[in-house]
Order: structure tokens, then sequence, then C-alpha cells
């Protein structure tokens, strides 16, 4: 069940029950593709930095170790002993993006595994399957995601394929959900509305797939390489036509930038690698810019990554400390990183909603990209 506790603008405030748990929106999802954060994240840890809801990945969890054996195993939240929500991703822009051999047809997609090459076919219907197998909360629909540089004519076809696949998802998943040994009887299916850069064809999209009546909507496709502009218009241009009463969810976004635009613009949900792959990397985000601690000027600072942050990584170490560890190679290194990175996000989601249940959304934003801007200035 959606509710909209407060509204500013187009921007929501809500809470989303579902089976495994209330979530509070706008929401980030904090990534763990195959059922862990990268940096040596525990699900314990989630729990500690105010994880809501976890997102794991069909495909790479159906390569390895397997749904099935999942599915031995109680399913995935079972597996990684998270308490929570999960959302899983269907698996369809893993087959496009990774896999270099693949063959579209109209039953589904035929491709090579990336990990042992082994011949692989996914359609809709095995990507309910698996996605039944893992047991997760919320299961995204088998979708085609064309290259923002796709010729028109292609895109329409492709997005006529995806809501025909659509249609399929919502059939098996329906079939499932009612079989004795299903996991989740519960599990709920987000269409995902696509179109690439073409706002006519998104609308278009969004008007037909909302016609099913599904738990929940994404808008997949974009922040692969288009300028943020042209996504921010997307955005205000599609999101009218998705329901209201159910929530959004703007895939693979982003930076605490675009989180920001997406919220005014009506996005419940989002999810990015950004965090956890660049706090391996060393950079760190803090309301006062990004703080890139390979840099030598950290190598005496004794001071937190951030001043007033409760994650653990601030907690009780320095800078340097944490410095040397990434220089060591020390995996805590990382771990510290990525804990502290997710914190951060998952901080900044608390407080877009408590601006948005004090009706001060509006100058929240604009005080947060302010800094963000004078950050880039003193550090271009």
């Amino acid at each position: 069940m959606y509710k909209i506790l407060k509204t500013e603008g187009a921007a929501k405030r809500c809470t989303f029950t579902t089976v495994h748990g209330i979530v509070e929106t706008p929401v980030f999802m904090n990534v763990g593709t195959a059922a862990a954060i990268k940096g040596a994240v525990s699900a314990a840890d989630l729990e500690q930095i105010g994880c809501q809801i976890e997102l794991s990945n069909t495909y790479h969890l159906h390569v390895r170790p397997g749904d099935e054996v999942i599915k031995k195993l109680g399913g995935v939240r079972k597996f990684m002993t998270w308490d929570g929500p999960i959302l899983t991703d269907s698996g369809g822009f893993q087959v496009f993006s990774l896999a270099s051999l693949r063959r579209i047809k109209e039953e589904g997609v035929y491709f090579n595994s990336h990990v042992d090459g082994r011949k692989i076919f996914m359609g809709p219907e095995e990507s309910m399957r698996i996605q039944s197998n893992l047991g997760s909360t919320v299961a995204m629909a088998f979708d085609e995601c064309p290259s923002s540089l796709a010729e028109r004519d292609y895109v329409l076809a492709s997005v006529d394929r995806t809501t025909r696949w659509l249609i399929r998802c919502k059939d098996e998943m329906d079939r499932l959900n009612s079989l004795p040994d299903t996991i989740n009887k519960d599990q709920m299916l987000f269409g995902i509305n696509q179109g690439a850069i073409f706002p006519d064809i998104r609308v278009e999209h969004a008007k037909r797939i909302s016609e099913l009546d599904l738990p929940g909507y994404s808008i997949g496709g974009l922040a692969v390489g288009e300028p943020n502009e042209v996504m921010y218009d997307i955005l205000d241009k599609v999101v009218p036509h998705l329901p209201k009463d159910k929530p959004t969810y703007l895939m693979g976004v982003g930076t605490p930038k675009d989180i920001l635009e997406g919220v005014e613009r009506g996005v419940d949900f989002f999810d990015c690698v950004y965090p956890s792959r660049n706090g391996r990397h060393g950079h760190l985000y803090t309301g006062s810019g990004t703080v890139r601690l390979l840099n030598a000027k950290y190598e005496l600072d004794d001071r937190p990554i951030e001043e007033g942050c409760n994650c653990p990584a601030c907690r009780r170490y320095s800078r340097a400390y944490i410095r040397h560890l990434l220089k060591a190679k020390e995996m805590l290194g990382m771990r510290l990183c990525v804990l502290h990175n997710l914190y951060f996000y998952n901080t900044l989601m608390a407080d877009i909603r408590k601006s948005l249940d004090e009706g001060r959304f509006a100058s929240f934003k604009k005080a947060k990209l302010d800094a963000m801007e004078a950050e880039a200035e003193n550090h271009p």
C-alpha cells in the first residue's frame, strides 16, 4: 500500500507498505548486486547506517550462485540475513550492457554469461521465475533498455516489445504467486518506462503501462550518458503521466544533485552504485563537497571524514588513518569509505523527508545545490 503523507509541488512524501516492512520515501536503495554491498559491508552494517531497502540483481544471482540454490536456502533475504525489503532488478539492463554477443527475439534474449561464457536465455517468464525463486519484495519487469543514441524507429519497436514483455511478466507473476511453494506470494511487480530520449515515445509508453494498474512504476534508460538537462526534461514530461497513487522509481540515479532534482519532480525511489564504487576509490561525499582521500594533503589530517557525521568511520577514525589503509590496500579502508558514503546517502534522504514533512523542501534543495556549486567553483 502506498500512502501520500505530504506534497510540495510535484515532490511527494510517502510510505510504501510491503510484506517485509514499511519504506519511507523518498528513499535511496543501497545496491548489493550479488546479495552483498561491495566493500565488505554486511546486512548488519546496513541496519546501522539507516538502510531501508536493499537492491540485488537478478542476472548476477542467476549466474552465481544460481537462483535455485538461493530458493533452497530460503530466498535472498534469508540468504544474506537482511530483514527488510529487497528490490530485485530484472536483469534486463545487465543482459544488454554486459553481454557482448546477444540475439533479441520476441520470446526473449539469447546471450553468453560474462562469467563463464555459457549460453543463457532470458525472457519475461524466465526473469519472473528467477525473481520468484529469490523471493524479493519487489520484482522488476524484464525490458529492453535501448541506447540513448538509438534511432527513433528502433526505439519505437523496442518500446512496443517491452510493453508486450511487461504483460507477459504480469501474467507469469500472477501464476507464480499462486503456487504453494513460492517463497513470497505477495511479491510485487514494477513496470518500466522506456523510450530513450524521445519525450513523446516516453509519454505514450507511460500512458500504456499505467493501464495495467501495477503496484509501482519505474523510469529506465536514463543517466546513461545523456546530458542531465535532458534527463530532467524527460522526467518533467513523463512523471505526470504515471499513476500518482503509485511509487515512482528512477533507475540507476544518481548523484546527490540528481536525487534532489528527481524528488522535486515526484520520484520516490532511487538507486546507484556511486556511493559504494566511489567509496572504494577514496572519493567521499560530505555536506561541503567531495573529499578525495588519496590526495597527499590528507596524510596528516587527524579529523574525521566529516565533522559531526555519526557513521562508523567518522565516529572513530581519522582521514589520515583511512588514507593509510587505502594506500596499503587494506580492505578495512574500502569498507570504512563505503560505510561513510552509504550513510551520507541514507542521511540525505532522511533530511529530504524531514524537509518535506516540514514544508521546506524547496529551500532545502536550494541550500544543498548552492553548497555543491560553491564547492565546484572552489575546486574546479
